[in-house]
């Protein structure tokens, strides 16, 4: 009696549980999510531009799709960099890709970059993805700088000598006649960690005279940071005289400005056997003291040095120009800054090796980030930074 009784029971338990299951035929709706794009655009020096931020929608949408959205400051302010904008914006149905337009004044001013901010919000038929939130980097390099002239400087003509070349970085642009672009990432021997370009944004010439050197904290290839190094190599290179460079200089932690010279037969003869003479390196750790230093090759073909410095004894050598000097003769080199010696060397201090300074020379600037010497850059160096250069004199 009670085995037939319970029969029925299963049965009916079992069918009531099949009632209950989902119907497969039935699949949720997919709800779209919007997401932006950061866009990074050069500012024009002029013209006032579209900034034209993207937003993606994930899966296209049967039903038209609504969203606000308002811009944001951040570093840059409506009304000055950019025009505000905000509103609400409709999205057709099956569409999968719109944007929306922010205007950009134009500015020849080189500054430090600037940002603002798209933000969506109350999306209807979507989601947002993330924050909803886009960020627009507007690239200020234009070539407007200005520089205060202060410092010291020095005279067009010396008694007994004669001007047989000179770049005042007077044009708009710089002279490739005098300079070629060294190009590259690798460390160039020291451990350094910029990338070397020949963009605008790293060198440019400004208004009244001033070649600039710029280094920037900005990613190229496996680098963190970009700069600049020219040189005159097959363009100009002398042998004698007196070069005076005046300048200012970064001094943040990790920045190493150079000015100095290399053997004309440097790809011949390779370094340390070409030798180098730097009229001027400065670490960012010490702000107001130079170096002035002198390589060559020893007999057993490791670098031999012979170096001094010089201090400022009030400043640093960001604050005003000062001028760097070589003057430069048979078997002796003199450095100066502001005209006051600081390192004679000679033949005689090439005690071992050949003594390579009596051959054709050619100029370098750079400004390198990091490396073995002054070390990375941290949380105190604000970039961008740079070496401001006034000119380059040789007399002989």
């Amino acid at each position: 009696m009670k085995l037939s009784l319970s029969i029925p029971i299963i049965f009916l338990i079992i069918s009531c549980g099949k009632k209950s299951g989902s119907n497969p035929s039935v699949t949720p709706p997919v709800v779209p999510s919007l997401s932006l794009v950061n866009i990074t655009q050069a500012r024009d020096n002029r013209l006032t531009t579209n900034y034209r931020i993207f937003i993606n929608v994930s899966s296209t949408s049967a039903n038209a799709i609504t969203v606000n959205y308002t811009t944001l400051d951040g570093t840059a302010v409506a009304g000055n960099e950019y025009t505000a904008k905000n509103g609400s914006l409709t999205i057709p149905a099956n569409q999968s890709l719109v944007y929306i337009d922010v205007p950009v004044r134009g500015d020849s001013l080189r500054e430090a970059d600037k940002t603002f901010f798209l933000q969506l919000s109350n999306p209807v038929n979507a989601t947002l993805s993330g924050a909803g939130k886009a960020t627009a980097t507007i690239e200020c390099i234009g070539t407007y700088l200005p520089v205060d002239p202060t410092g010291y400087s020095t005279p067009l003509t010396y008694p007994g000598y004669n001007l047989v070349w000179s770049d005042e970085f007077s044009g708009t642009t710089l002279d490739n006649n005098n300079w070629t672009y060294e190009i590259g990432g690798n460390g160039w021997g020291n451990s350094e960690l910029e990338y070397y370009t020949n963009s605008i944004k790293n060198t440019f010439v400004t208004n009244g005279g001033y070649l600039v050197i710029e280094a920037r904290k900005e990613n190229i290839a496996s680098n963190n940071y970009t700069s600049a190094r020219l040189n005159t190599a097959g363009k100009k290179e002398f042998k004698y005289g007196r070069i005076d460079i005046r300048a200012k200089l970064p001094v943040s932690k990790g920045m190493w400005p150079a000015l100095w010279m290399l053997g004309a037969n440097f790809p011949a003869a390779g370094w340390p056997a070409c030798g180098e003479t730097d009229i001027m390196e400065l670490i960012g750790t010490n702000p107001a003291q130079v170096v002035g230093s002198i390589h060559w090759a020893l007999a057993n073909g490791s670098a031999g040095t012979y170096n001094n410095n010089y201090n400022l004894s009030t400043g640093d050598f960001s604050q005003k120009f000062h001028v760097f000097t070589l003057v430069w003769a048979l078997n002796s080199v003199k450095l100066y800054v502001d005209d006051n010696l600081y390192l004679s060397a000679t033949n005689a201090n090439v005690t071992s090796g050949i003594y390579p300074f009596n051959n054709p020379f050619f100029f370098i600037f750079n400004v390198a980030v990091g490396g073995n010497w002054p070390g990375n850059p941290d949380s105190t160096t604000v970039f961008p930074q740079r070496m401001i250069v006034d000119y380059i004199r040789v007399f002989q």
